[in-house]
């Protein structure tokens, strides 16, 4: 019984890094691979550089942004952060 109360603080810090740290760093990634995967040419994309654009070209690994000076970019799908609306 000594061990088992030695080892709970342990697995209790685990746990609660696991709900407070890992589970939510995990549906991050999840919606935003989903949010990568249903791109489609016209959405309007933020890159991860901060890039504000239009897509282009959509590729199965690379998409062409056109940015509002009419310059085309080409970046890895990877590399889009957020889908936003027209403003």
């Amino acid at each position: 019984m000594g061990s088992l109360g030695s080892l709970l603080p342990i697995l209790l810090m685990f746990v609660i890094f696991y709900f407070l740290l890992i589970r939510p760093q995990q549906k991050r990634q999840k919606a935003v691979k989903t949010m990568q995967s249903g791109l489609k040419k016209g959405d309007h994309v933020v890159t991860i550089g901060g890039l504000h654009g239009t897509i282009e070209v959509l590729e199965e690994n690379t998409v062409v942004i056109k940015s509002k000076d009419g310059s085309a970019l080409t970046f890895d799908r990877n590399a889009i952060r957020e889908s936003r609306e027209v403003q």
